[in-house]
């Protein structure tokens, strides 16, 4: 007998109507399904509960990795220089010494380290943003020969660390007469300046958020009969304000945390960068001829603060900048 003949004579099983057919052979009552429901939504409520908790403890776990440096950086600020060289370290100072900060501004100059910092900083910033536009937009919008070849030449230079780079940096300033004997502070911020006026990276960054820009304002411009000049002052640049933005605070971080480049490039502790000014002999002790580490950190700590800040309040530019340049045009 077939399959189908069997199917057809063989006798039906009564329901009830509080039963469900789970398939042909199982038959569970209403009462088996909640509670299978209930279990299988108890199951997955605990789990949603373990993986949530397990996350938070990770992310805790990392904001306590990343914190606990500058956490250490400060109170070591504030202690005594017998506590921090003591074998048992304690996670807050036993007597607060604030007059280690007063003690910084005696014996650190501040005013021309950061004079000296903030003009690098300026006119390097300047001119990465001046070469980076230009760059940028030559390769997203001006078309010539061998454009792409020349922009995948520029990416792979990106692959070389920059390490490798101060040998030859360091010959380009020598030729340039700018280092050696009788070094002047012009010259100083030249060697300082000069070498770093180009990033690849800034110009990938702001060429994606060119890209973005339709083509269609462009060919109206033209139409209009603007220039690439005018194009790019009045449309492009401010359409990619945030980017720029980006740039620059990026830039100005990474020349105010700079120190091997000055540190080589000049003669005079006069011509250096704040971040050299911290290496300094000013907190070592004459008598002792050790280093007084209350006072590094004070002056670490104010020399922080103002980076700090500015990633504060500039933070959304940084991430706005960043993600619109991700995102191909």
């Amino acid at each position: 007998m077939s399959e189908i003949a069997k199917t057809a004579v063989a006798p039906k099983k009564y329901i009830d109507f509080k039963d469900v057919v789970v398939n042909d052979n199982i038959v569970i009552s209403l009462e088996e399904a909640g509670q299978t429901t209930d279990a299988i939504k108890k199951a997955e409520k605990v789990s949603k509960i373990i993986t949530t908790t397990l996350t938070y403890i990770f992310i805790l776990a990392l904001v306590a990795l990343v914190i606990f440096p500058f956490y250490w950086m400060i109170i070591t600020s504030l202690k005594q220089n017998t506590e921090i060289q003591a074998s048992t370290q304690t996670f807050f100072p036993t007597i607060v010494m604030w007059s280690n900060y007063v003690h910084v501004f005696q014996v650190f100059d501040f005013g021309r380290y950061m004079w000296n910092t903030i003009v690098v900083a300026f006119f390097s910033t300047l001119g990465t943003l001046i070469t980076t536009i230009f760059a940028a937009f030559a390769f997203a919008r001006l078309k010539f020969k061998g454009r792409e070849g020349v922009f995948m030449i520029f990416l792979t230079t990106m692959m070389i660390p920059g390490e490798m780079m101060v040998i030859s940096n360091f010959i380009t300033v020598a030729s340039f007469r700018w280092i050696g004997e009788g070094q002047t502070l012009l010259q100083a911020y030249l060697a300082m300046v000069v070498p770093f006026l180009t990033s690849v990276f800034y110009i990938y960054l702001l060429r994606q958020n060119f890209k973005q820009i339709p083509n269609e304002l462009y060919l109206a411009a033209k139409v209009d009969g603007k220039s690439d000049w005018s194009f790019l002052w009045r449309v492009m640049v401010p359409l990619a304000a945030p980017t720029l933005i980006s740039i620059t605070i990026l830039k100005f971080m990474g020349t105010w945390n700079s120190y091997v480049w000055p540190n080589l490039v000049t003669n005079s502790p006069d011509y250096r960068l704040i971040s050299n000014g911290l290496r300094g002999s000013a907190f070592v002790d004459v008598d002792s001829g050790q280093t007084e580490y209350g006072y590094q950190m004070a002056a670490t700590v104010l020399v922080t603060v103002p980076l700090f800040l500015l990633f504060i309040f500039f933070r959304k530019y940084i991430m706005r900048g960043v993600g619109r340049a991700g995102i191909k045009g």
